[in-house]
């Protein structure tokens, strides 16, 4: 029933974002609420006072019947129903079973470490470091080795820096090529423009070469970064850091792959410029560990579950603390790790065939049409306002 659900309203969202599921369930409300009020009371109140506010009601809404606005909203409202319900069925047209190509396929090993958010000693972080490894280390003997293998660590606590700590460079280095894996991990990289410093995923191949950096574009407001005007009074909560600026994109064997860190899944038009640019999988590196074991952990999955059905791409979902899980095309999530323990997991990924969703070809459509129509229907408003009558006057002074 909970996968009924799903794509009952979920899928709706390939063809104009999250924003046009939570428009249409608006906008049938609005539909529902306009059709209680014009259903007429068969037994009238017996105070005068309530008579005349019923009186008034009711040639209001009489008039209203005959306004465009009501027609507007209950034409929307209605269509808003039909899209919901059939947006399952709509899908299974448009979908491609043929999605992926299986010719080539890479092995993804995501970690996920349960690295505590305070009290870390420097022998402690040592050991949560190797840990990382080790758990990497028994979760590649699990299985038949791919040689176009990635190994994943989540966005953590942990605070590495891969350009300018020459020791953890040797440790991440010595890791791939003993394990022939590319690595892809969460690092602060520097900024030389301003001195400061990105938020960053790095990924470096099997001989430690670095191939690829992403640095977090949408960056946590007051967490990450503080208005300049601010930022003598309010400091961040984690560091101020530098935005940045292109939509990288990360090999994973023929496959490629844009990463999201931690904030950004909530963010459709980042995704979907990933897609745009040729982007097979979707990586979500995140830390919420400092949410604690909260409702918070299972909101925060749900915002990948609709990145997924947006761009029809899965997503690798690895995490710090949980929830990591692989999130497919159909926004399905599979695989789940428990929370706040410490767990591996191993999923496959390919190389797409390339197609697009109508909501990755125009973006938040939806959203803007919205706009034109409210715009409209103020206009129209203001142009045909009449005067109160001297009735109404009169009720209104009695109300009063």
């Amino acid at each position: 029933r909970e996968q009924a659900f799903r794509g009952f309203g979920v899928s709706s969202a390939e063809y104009g974002g999250v924003l046009i599921l939570s428009g249409s369930i608006v906008l049938f409300q609005g539909f529902l609420v306009m059709l209680m009020f014009t259903v007429r009371r068969k037994n009238s109140p017996s105070s005068l006072l309530c008579q005349e506010t019923n009186s008034f009601v009711d040639r209001t809404l009489r008039d209203a019947k005959s306004n465009l606005g009501f027609m507007c909203l209950a034409t929307l409202g209605l269509f808003s129903l039909i899209f919901f319900l059939l947006s399952a069925e709509v899908d299974s047209y448009f979908r491609s079973d043929g999605y992926r190509i299986q010719t080539h396929s890479s092995d993804i090993v995501a970690i996920q470490p349960n690295v505590p958010m305070s009290g870390l000693t420097f022998e402690k972080w040592s050991q949560l470091r190797q840990r990382h490894v080790q758990l990497a280390e028994l979760a590649l003997k699990s299985i038949d080795r791919n040689p176009q293998s990635v190994v994943i660590f989540p966005e953590s606590p942990m605070n590495f820096a891969f350009e300018e700590d020459r020791e953890f460079q040797q440790f991440i280095r010595a890791f791939a090529a003993r394990n022939n894996v590319s690595v892809l991990f969460n690092s602060a990289e520097p900024d030389k423009q301003n001195g400061k410093y990105f938020n960053s995923a790095v990924m470096i191949d099997p001989q430690g070469k670095e191939i690829a950096q992403y640095d977090k574009i949408y960056l946590l407001p007051f967490g990450e970064s503080v208005p300049d005007v601010l930022q003598a009074f309010v400091p961040a909560f984690v560091g101020s850091f530098s935005y940045g600026s292109e939509y990288d994109l990360l090999p994973i064997g023929d496959a490629k792959a844009g990463v999201m860190i931690c904030f950004e899944s909530h963010f459709g038009q980042l995704s979907r410029e990933y897609v745009r640019n040729g982007a097979d999988v979707l990586i979500e590196m995140t830390n919420d560990g400092y949410l604690g074991p909260t409702p918070v952990l299972r909101q925060h999955l749900a915002n990948a579950v609709f990145r997924a059905v947006e761009t029809n791409r899965p997503v690798l979902r690895v995490t710090n603390v949980g929830i990591t899980a692989y999130i497919n095309e159909r926004g399905e999530v599979l695989d789940p790790a428990a929370s706040y323990t410490e767990d591996s997991r191993v999923w496959s990924v390919s190389k797409s065939d390339g197609k697009q969703t109508f909501y990755v070809r125009y973006g938040d459509w939806f959203a803007w049409l919205c706009s034109v129509v409210t715009i409209g229907l103020l206009i129209f408003g203001i142009a045909t306002k009449r005067r109160p009558s001297p009735s109404a006057t009169s009720i209104n002074l009695s109300i009063v």
